[in-house]
């Protein structure tokens, strides 16, 4: 407990912070999915990247995932240089455009879909780099149980606290929530690149028994009471 001055003299507080810890159930797969490709031309390279991204939205409509289920997470175009030597002096000349799309899609938990997604990447003709998270839907409910379960540890510990002193808690003069950069996600497999396998039917699939671990996530409260 310390003592601070306010306006009608010094009035004490105790300031404690809570730990709020949760073991989630991830009930969300979430599928990372990358294309590239160079080309010697920029608007190639854009092109070229528009055309692969349709054919890979084509690919899993066929699996039952509306088009716009694929969402961008980055996209870039970057220039490609080679290193080459002119009367001894090493010089860099540009050799064409490397573009780069990072992409996800998200669904329910369900090992089955998961296998046939896996399966049509693997054997698509885009040759995708792609890896595997598991993760909660909703994610904001998440987090509000999670700052609530800080404030009730802040508050079990402001009571014992006070009581050990002999004081009562007063009104809360602050309250400093420290945004915790939580993921609330968890990673079984890394970026990838499974074989080829002859199928044409969209039902094939790689048989998928994964149980993903449950999410730990934690964050603090930091309370500020008056004490009487």
């Amino acid at each position: 407990m310390t003592d601070k001055e306010g306006r009608g003299g010094f009035f004490s507080t105790v300031k404690v912070t809570g730990t709020g810890m949760l073991r989630l159930r991830p009930d969300t797969t979430r599928v990372d999915i990358s294309l590239h490709g160079t080309e010697k031309e920029y608007a190639d390279a854009v092109r070229r990247s528009a055309e692969d991204t349709e054919k890979l939205k084509t690919l899993l409509e066929k699996l039952g995932f509306a088009r716009d289920a694929l969402k961008t997470l980055n996209f870039r175009v970057d220039p490609r240089y080679e290193s080459y030597q002119e009367n001894n002096v090493y010089k860099q000349r540009l050799v064409g455009y490397e573009f780069y799309h990072g992409m996800k899609i998200e669904f329910p938990s369900d090992n089955a879909l998961l296998g046939r997604v896996l399966y049509a990447l693997a054997n698509s003709e885009l040759t995708p780099e792609f890896s595997l998270s598991y993760t909660v839907g909703d994610k904001e409910a998440a987090k509000n149980r999670l700052i609530g379960a800080a404030v009730l540890d802040a508050q079990e510990k402001a009571h014992v606290l006070a009581d050990a002193a002999g004081v009562t808690l007063g009104k809360v003069l602050s309250i400093n929530y420290s945004l915790a950069d939580n993921d609330f996600a968890v990673r079984p497999m890394a970026k990838m690149a499974m074989a080829r396998n002859e199928c044409a039917d969209s039902a094939c699939g790689y048989s998928i028994d994964i149980e993903p671990d449950s999410i730990e996530v934690r964050d603090t409260v930091t309370i500020v009471w008056l004490v009487n």
